[in-house]
């Protein structure tokens, strides 16, 4: 399969315009998303109305705390001709996904993903990596782009995402990284909090790793996830995440300087950690990922894309690939494969397999350059 890069796309503004921004010049693949999403809900047994329905519910927790946030569903929705209702749709899949999977036991989730973080000690060039393989349905290869958001209300960033989403894989200019994992518990269900793409944008303000743990502690969440976060003056952290408040917030710190995850909880939750059942393969992936990742001493760009190619226990390998066994509704793959450099500000990206597509070196020029305030240069 031949992929071309995604789409760069640049927005400014305050949060409305920086939203329509955002919808007119991503609409093509918002469109592509959103049936996507139409697609998938089917095969799950969920139509799109009634997806809306249930993803109305968030709308107001999320005014209440991010409003800017609502500004910034609105402008995409106006931008793209959309609904807000299907934006917001949209933006709470994995809320909709999650609550079916807890609704039938037998419902597999597609798409995983597999993070590290390497603090500068153990890299070759002494600064910051972390990073991971998006894995995600086979649609989303029509729908991401790479978002660049120019800001005076906060830190500019950079993120990986499917059209329509607020946030995914984030640099900012702060030189914050965030990765992330699906996680899933029986209590994602039926829950009221911050849906898990709402926190993905609103980490992208924070300046320092600590504000990322507070964040996630201080808003009660709608759904289970890990968030892989990094800064420049080399803190490495993993935050796993379970529904609802301060309890359900777990930070673990690296081992001898990396940090590795995929798609199930190393720590005791309060719910059952489904993973076993709907990402079976995620055991498998960590364990072979902290191997190769311990064994490139010190880390590179190309050692860490030899790890990122890993194919041990394929199709549901490191590097992903389509399962023939699988519906081809509820097929995925590597969507793209993720190491950021958050010293340098840059992304070095495969759009696709990392097996298959040559890393490239991404810059940002002036937009992710650090403020004296933001410079988070080691001493």
């Amino acid at each position: 399969m031949v992929h071309t890069p995604y789409p760069r796309i640049r927005i400014s503004g305050g949060p409305l315009e920086r939203g329509r921004q955002y919808g007119e010049l991503a609409r093509p693949q918002i469109h592509a998303g959103r049936e996507g999403y139409e697609r998938t809900f089917h095969h799950s047994g969920i139509s799109w109305e009634r997806a809306v329905t249930y993803a109305r519910r968030y709308a107001e927790p999320i005014a209440e705390v991010f409003p800017t946030v609502i500004a910034e569903l609105e402008g995409i929705a106006a931008g793209s001709g959309l609904d807000f209702d299907d934006v917001l749709a949209m933006n709470c899949r994995t809320e909709i996904m999650w609550s079916r999977v807890n609704e039938d036991a037998g419902t597999r989730i597609p798409g995983e993903c597999s993070s590290f973080g390497f603090a500068p000690e153990r890299t070759q060039s002494g600064d910051v990596l972390i990073g991971q393989n998006w894995d995600w349905l086979m649609h989303a290869f029509d729908s991401v782009i790479l978002l660049e958001v120019d800001r005076t209300d906060g830190p500019s960033y950079v993120t990986v995402v499917e059209a329509g989403l607020l946030a995914k894989s984030t640099l900012n200019s702060a030189g914050l990284g965030i990765a992330v994992n699906t996680l899933i518990t029986s209590n994602d269900i039926d829950t009221h909090g911050l849906p898990f793409h709402v926190l993905l944008r609103v980490l992208a303000d924070c300046r320092r790793v600590f504000d990322a743990v507070e964040l996630l502690a201080s808003h009660r969440r709608a759904s289970s996830g890990h968030y892989l976060v990094g800064g420049a003056d080399g803190a490495v952290l993993s935050i796993q995440c379970e529904p609802g408040g301060i309890g359900g917030v777990h930070p673990i710190p690296p081992t001898r300087g990396l940090a590795t995850h995929t798609n199930h909880f190393v720590s005791r939750t309060r719910g059952d950690d489904l993973s076993p059942l709907v990402m079976p393969d995620s055991f498998v992936r960590m364990q072979r990922l902290r191997d190769l990742l311990d064994e490139s001493e010190p880390a590179s760009i190309d050692s860490i894309h030899r790890a990122l190619s890993d194919h041990t226990d394929h199709p549901g390998s490191i590097c992903c690939h389509p399962d023939p066994r699988s519906d081809e509704a509820a097929r995925w793959a590597s969507i793209s494969s993720i190491i950021m450099d958050l010293n340098e500000r840059e992304l070095y990206l495969s759009e696709g397999n990392p097996c298959e597509v040559p890393r490239r070196r991404v810059g940002f020029g002036s937009l992710l350059q650090p403020s004296s305030e933001t410079s988070g240069a080691r001493s």
